[in-house]
Order: structure tokens, then C-alpha cells, then sequence
């Protein structure tokens, strides 16, 4: 059952299990300790033993909710509230327990941190996190301000590890999307090589066709009107019907070899739904006709590469959770329409290797692309592609 587990789903179900655990003491307590009820010989705070409860189910809830998508979409500024909310509930229940219940529930925290933070704002905050600790460790029995000092330091290396081990899970999954992604690309490649294979084909099979038996069928023809002229009765009569059928095969062969050529284009949408479904963290909505016929197998292949690099581009440097994606063609040109939710950037956009490549791409075939972006507006691309070349 465990290996059908993603690594952030046995993250948060393991996080589930720990926050469950912690609870049984907190739980046992406040039955047995009520709310008016004197301090505990164990050191429990237990007038806040009420509001302990709540912070610590709280916790449980907001933990249920800021790992929901874990991985599945980019930080947002929504799950640094959440992240602020998780410790202060742990923070709550220490200081209403009086005990390091807190500083397990960190355990947990530090887990999630490399998913919701950068590193290195994660670092700071773990340490941070478990400073407000250390009133708590001061109060206990016996504990001076230095060794609540040290307490609150051998919580920060059990949570450096938790740290440790979320940021490993952090990367194994990213691998495990780049990996999904480049074997979608290799399909989708697969998938136009081998439609420019077919249409190389059709198009040898017509040249063949034109070339011998349209050769053969023209000097039959030749042939057998100089048989008509030479011969009389009878035989001139088979001769002629002779070549009545010639003429009439050799005219079969040439609309054969019209047809082969001009069914011979390709088929682009096989691949460019490859290329969309191999990317499960965005969502991309894709408006395309079907079939989506190029004859041409470079344009074809242009109009794959922008695509490919699209989606890149909204994974990778957007962070974008949704992908609009339109790809239309008329009788001259092939466009394509790119807008994601993404950050966008402030003023003029500076390509990078991707766009730059991309244009090029597209200027080798008379083709443009144009960018409209701003800050917090998304980033949006259209792409002409014409399928003739220019007179």
C-alpha cells in the first residue's frame, strides 16, 4: 500500500499520525484535569488546558489544509499565512501546557517548511519558531535560562533533520515531474517522427508511381496509337480498345499520386496532447481542432517547439497553476495563443535561451511572436507561423 504513496502524500499522512499521537496526552489531560482544577503535579498548566485543545485542533486542521496540494502548485502568499498559523498554534499549545507539546508539533512543521518557504527563510524560521519556546522551558522545574536555552536548541536539530528530509522529499518529487515531462516531450517527438515518416513514405510511393508506371503507361500508350495506324480489320480494333484502357490507367496513376501528396500532411494534435498531459502539475487548457493538419514537416515541427516551450516556461519560470492554450490555422498561417496565471514580469520582457531560440525558430520560416506581460498579470505569447513561403 505504501508504494502506491507519493512522497508528499506519506509526508502528510505521517505528519497526520504524529499530530494524532501528540493529542492523546493533551486529550487524557483535560479529562482528567478540568478547567478550574489546580496545576498538576506533572507541571501541566491546566486552566489553558481549553484553549490548548482548540490550538492544538487547529493545528490539525490548518495542517490538513496547507498540505491538500502539496507540490502541486507553486507557494503562494496564502500558504505563508498558513505556516504562520501552524506555529502559532504549536507555540499556543506549549504555553498553555506548559510542556514541549509544542516543539513536536514543530517536528511536523519542519517537514513542510522547504514546500511553503525558500530555504533559506525556512531556516530562519525554524529557528525563530522554537525561540519562542523558551519562556516555556524556563518555567519548568530545575530549568534555568541556560538550559532552556539548550532545550529549545536540541528541538532545533530534531527539526533540522524533519527539515532535511521534507527538502529531500521537495526535490525527488521535482525530479520525478522534470523526468514525467521530458518523457511527454520525447513521446510528442516520437509521435511527429513518426508522422513525418509516414508522410515521407506517401510521398516516395507517388514519386515511384509517377516515375515508372507513369513512364511505362505513357510509351504503352505511344506504342499502341502507332500499332493503330499500322494495323487494319479486326486487330485495329483491339489495338485501339488497347489503348483506350492505357490512357485510361495512366490517368488512374496520375489521381492516385495527386491524392497520396496531398493527403500526405501531418498530423500535429497527437503530439501536442501528449505534450499536455505529461504535465499533471499545471493545468492547461487546451483549445486545438482536430485534426491539426501541417504539410509541411518543419513548420510542424516549429509550431511542437513553441509549444514544448510554452509549457516549459509556465512550469519552470511563471509558476503558474493554469495554462490557456489555443492553437488554431487557416488556410495561410498556424497561430498559437499562450496565457497562464502565472507572476508575470514588470515592464519589458527580457527573453531568455527559450523565447530566444523560439524566435528564431519561427524568423527561419518568416514567423513572429509576440509578448504581453506585467507584474502579477500573467504572461501571455502569440505566435503567427506562415505555412508558404513568402514569393
Amino acid at each position: 500500500m505504501l508504494n502506491r504513496l507519493s512522497h508528499t502524500q506519506l509526508l502528510r499522512y505521517a505528519g497526520l499520525f504524529t499530530w494524532a499521537v501528540v493529542g492523546i496526552p493533551l486529550i487524557v489531560f483535560t479529562w482528567h484535569f478540568p478547567a478550574d482544577a489546580s496545576d498538576s503535579a506533572q507541571g501541566l498548566a491546566t486552566p489553558g488546558l481549553t484553549l490548548a485543545s482548540l490550538a492544538y485542533l487547529a493545528f490539525g486542521v490548518i495542517y490538513w489544509q496547507v498540505t491538500r496540494a502539496l507540490g502541486a502548485r507553486r507557494p503562494r502568499l496564502v500558504d505563508a499565512l498558513l505556516l504562520a498559523a501552524l506555529t502559532l498554534s504549536a507555540i499556543v499549545v506549549s504555553h498553555q501546557t506548559g510542556t514541549g507539546m509544542g516543539a513536536v508539533l514543530m517536528l511536523i512543521i519542519a517537514g513542510v517548511i522547504p514546500w511553503l518557504v525558500p530555504l533559506p527563510v525556512g531556516v530562519l524560521w525554524l529557528i525563530l519558531q522554537h525561540g519562542a519556546l523558551v519562556p516555556v522551558f524556563s518555567r519548568m522545574e530545575g530549568y534555568t535560562p541556560g538550559f532552556a536555552v539548550l532545550q529549545a536548541m536540541l528541538y532545533v536539530g530534531y527539526s533540522s533533520f524533519a527539515m532535511v528530509i521534507g527538502l529531500v522529499a521537495k526535490q525527488q518529487a521535482e525530479a520525478r515531474e522534470d523526468q514525467r515531462r521530458l518523457n511527454s516531450e520525447l513521446r510528442a517527438t516520437r509521435a511527429l517522427l513518426a508522422e513525418s515518416s509516414r508522410m515521407s513514405e506517401r510521398v516516395r510511393i507517388s514519386r515511384e508511381l509517377h516515375d515508372l508506371l507513369g513512364h511505362h503507361l505513357t510509351a504503352l500508350s505511344l506504342n499502341l496509337e502507332v500499332a493503330g495506324h499500322l494495323t487494319e480489320g479486326r486487330a485495329q480494333e483491339h489495338v485501339r480498345q488497347s489503348h483506350t484502357l492505357a490512357k485510361l490507367l495512366l490517368t488512374d496513376v496520375r489521381e492516385a499520386v495527386s491524392e497520396m501528396r496531398d493527403e500526405g500532411a501531418i498530423d500535429l494534435s497527437g503530439a501536442i496532447r501528449t505534450l499536455v498531459e505529461g504535465v499533471p502539475a499545471l493545468d492547461i487548457r487546451l483549445d486545438m481542432p482536430e485534426p491539426l493538419t501541417i504539410e509541411d514537416p518543419e513548420r510542424a515541427h516549429v509550431l511542437l517547439r513553441c509549444t514544448q516551450e510554452i509549457i516549459t516556461n509556465a512550469v519552470r519560470h511563471a509558476g503558474a497553476s493554469t495554462l490557456w492554450l489555443t492553437i488554431a490555422r487557416d488556410a495561410g498561417e498556424a497561430r498559437i495563443q499562450a496565457r497562464d496565471d502565472g507572476r508575470g514580469i514588470e515592464g519589458d520582457a527580457v527573453p531568455g535561451n527559450g523565447l530566444r531560440g523560439m524566435r528564431e525558430r519561427l524568423a527561419a520560416h518568416g514567423g513572429r511572436v509576440d509578448i504581453i506581460t506585467g507584474r502579477g498579470q500573467g504572461f501571455a505569447l502569440d505566435i503567427r507561423l506562415p505555412l508558404e513561403n513568402a514569393a
